[in-house]
């Protein structure tokens, strides 16, 4: 999957990251690069943690939950 990020420079100087496609989804760095790399755990995080949603739904389909991978950012940043 392939999902939108957005990068803010914060008042401190450190780089927001959110994924608006996925609520909550929030992460950080002092650069754009560290922010990105912040943001891929955080999206995978996320996913992990819906798929536990889904499967405390039906506790007999619990299973081990599978690694995701977002398979990539489209990175979009202001100009500051």
């Amino acid at each position: 999957m392939i999902f939108h990020v957005v990068l803010e420079k914060a008042e401190d100087g450190w780089i927001v990251a959110k994924v608006p496609a996925l609520p909550g989804c929030v992460s950080q760095g002092k650069d754009e690069k560290k922010a990105l790399e912040n943001i891929k755990e955080a999206i995978n995080a996320w996913l992990w943690a819906e798929d536990q949603k889904e499967s405390d739904i039906c506790p007999a389909q619990k299973t081990k939950a599978p690694a995701y991978r977002s398979g990539g950012l489209a990175p979009s940043s202001p100009r500051y």
